[in-house]
């Protein structure tokens, strides 16, 4: 049984389409943080998007007005980098990533190399080239262990949506016959569990707030999580018909989950 709002210690909060579209902060994102810092509860900045490492959304929250650390940062990409440190350290990688992904993989010890690597890792690249896709398939099609970041098909932008590792995942498997052997973000449980021991807190006081249905919400099944959406990104009230995957609570935006939270005190 999900924890009711008031009583979580913890919110996960997504960012693309949660907090903000693009360079735009979302409707009451200021006013929700300065709730839960009132109300004495945690958050943690949790995205699938492994585009960028901790540093670089640091620095993107703090030019619009949202001062953090990296350690209230955590990504799909991190997570990935500390799975692989926990099973496979030193390993040799070939990374689809930008560089602020590659960073994170030769921060936690990883040589990164195209020639005859331990695993294939494919991230959220908006640097990609059809080379980096090409070596990506033979690696794959030849049976090199594969593993993605996270699953999102599109990143929510303030024009509409770019197209994410999902459509890439596709793309290989449809030349290789292969998906990944592992994915590791969001709504794998391995993010939600990295979360609550890096926040010390349970996962069941812990809520994940987001757009996405299938990898924010869907946390409520593979984790047992509470979870909280926003139709301020992907989702509109209509996906959520039919939907294998059901929010405990909808709000329009952030801003309304700050207003029910002042409403409703521990």
């Amino acid at each position: 049984m999900a924890t009711p709002l008031n009583e979580i210690r913890c919110f996960l909060l997504d960012m693309d389409g949660t907090i903000y579209l693009d360079d735009h902060l979302l409707p009451g994102a200021l006013e929700f943080l300065e709730t839960l810092k009132t109300q004495g509860k945690q958050f943690l900045f949790l995205t699938n998007n492994s585009s960028k490492n901790p540093a670089q959304y640091v620095d993107k929250l703090a030019k619009l007005g949202i001062e953090v650390t990296e350690e209230e940062v955590f990504t799909s990409g991190q997570a990935t980098a500390i799975y692989l440190e926990q099973t496979a350290p030193g390993a040799r990688l070939y990374v689809v990533g930008t560089p602020g992904l590659e960073d994170e993989f030769r921060a936690h010890g990883f040589t990164l190399t195209a020639d005859d690597p331990d695993y294939a890792v494919l991230g959220f690249d908006t640097t990609l080239t059809y080379d980096k896709l090409w070596k990506l398939c033979d690696l794959v099609r030849a049976g090199k262990p594969y593993i993605a970041t996270h699953p999102d098909t599109n990143c929510p932008t303030a024009d509409g949506f770019m197209p994410d590792i999902g459509a890439m995942i596709a793309l290989v498997e449809a030349s290789t016959g292969r998906r990944p052997d592992l994915i590791v973000g969001k709504p794998n449980r391995l993010i939600v569990e990295s979360a609550a021991a890096r926040m010390r807190v349970a996962t069941s006081k812990i809520a994940m707030v987001g757009d996405r249905l299938y990898t924010d919400i869907a946390l409520g099944h593979t984790a047992g999580i509470t979870t909280v959406l926003v139709l301020s990104g992907e989702t509109s009230r209509a996906d959520l018909e039919g939907s294998p995957h059901q929010p405990t609570c909808i709000f329009e935006n952030i801003g309304e989950v700050a207003a029910w939270l002042q409403q409703h005190p521990a």
